[in-house]
C-alpha cells in the first residue's frame, strides 16, 4: 500500500519555486533515499509530508488518507502521530533522563496509562539496543547512543512512516553504520516505510534502497529497489 503518493507536485516558499513536478510513491516497508546538493529541496520536501511546508500545486497524499494540499489542523495532528522524525541534531531534552524524554512524548500524544507508557518505553529501548540507559541524561551518552534514543523516540507511537534527515551526519563511519543497520532492521521488522536524506552515498551501496536525486528544482528516480515493488 502506498504510504506516500505524490503526483506532479510543486513546492514553493514565499513564491520561490523549490521543487516542481515531483512524482513518486513510497510503499509500506520500503526504504528510500533522497540525495542531492545542499539547497536542492530535500529537507523542504520532507517538511511537506508533515505539513510544515505547503503544497503549491499537484496531488500529494500521505497514508492514503491525508491530502496535504488541503489538510486541516485536526487531521494534521492525527497525521503527525503516525510519522516518526529523526533529525541530524538530536534535539533531546537535556534537563531530564532518557526515560523522561520518552515518557514526555507518550504523554503528549495521549498515552494516559503509566504502566503502558513504562512498557512501551522499555520496548523501544530494547529495540534500539539500549535497554539499561533509561536513567541516564543525554550528555552521559555517546553521539551514537543519543541518535539511537532519537530513533526510539521516533518509533514510540509505531508510526507508518519514518523520516530521517541526515541521521548519520554528525557520526563517525562505524557509528553511522550501526545507525543504518538499526534503521533498516526497524523498516523490515516493523514493516515501516523509511524516507532518508543523506549526503553519504556509500550508504546507498552498503544498504541498497530506492534512490531519488533532487537537483535543479527536480526530483528524479535513479535507482528502484525491486524488492519493494
Amino acid at each position: 500500500m502506498p504510504v506516500i503518493k505524490y503526483s506532479n507536485v510543486d513546492i514553493s516558499i514565499d513564491s520561490k519555486v523549490i521543487l516542481e513536478d515531483v512524482s513518486f510513491t513510497l510503499n509500506t516497508g520500503e526504504f528510500a533515499y533522497i540525495i542531492g546538493p545542499v539547497g536542492s529541496g530535500k529537507s523542504t520536501l520532507l517538511k511537506t509530508l508533515y505539513g510544515e511546508v505547503d503544497i503549491a500545486d499537484g496531488k500529494a497524499v500521505v497514508m492514503d488518507e491525508y491530502d496535504m494540499s488541503r489538510i486541516g489542523n485536526r487531521k494534521l495532528q492525527k497525521l503527525r502521530r503516525n510519522i516518526g522524525i529523526v533529525f541530524q541534531d538530536f534535539q533531546l531534552l537535556t534537563d531530564r533522563s532518557i526515560y523522561d524524554n520518552l515518557d514526555f512524548v507518550l504523554r503528549c500524544t495521549g498515552w494516559k496509562d503509566k504502566q503502558q507508557r513504562k512498557e512501551r518505553i522499555q520496548e523501544v529501548l530494547d529495540l534500539v539496543g539500549l535497554p539499561q540507559k533509561g536513567y541516564k541524561r543525554p550528555h552521559e551518552l555517546s553521539g551514537g547512543e543519543q541518535q539511537r534514543i532519537v530513533i526510539a523516540r521516533a518509533i514510540l507511537n509505531r508510526p507508518t512512516l519514518l523520516l530521517a534527515d541526515e541521521p548519520t551526519g554528525n557520526l563517525d563511519y562505524e557509528t553511522g553504520m550501526h545507525i543504518m543497520n538499526l534503521l533498516h532492521r526497524i523498516s523490515q521488522e516493523e514493516n515501516m516505510a523509511v524516507l532518508m536524506i543523506t549526503h553519504n552515498e556509500q550508504w546507498l551501496k552498503e544498504y541498497p534502497g530506492t534512490t531519488y536525486r533532487c537537483k535543479d528544482m527536480k526530483m528524479t528516480l535513479i535507482e528502484q529497489n525491486n524488492n519493494t515493488i
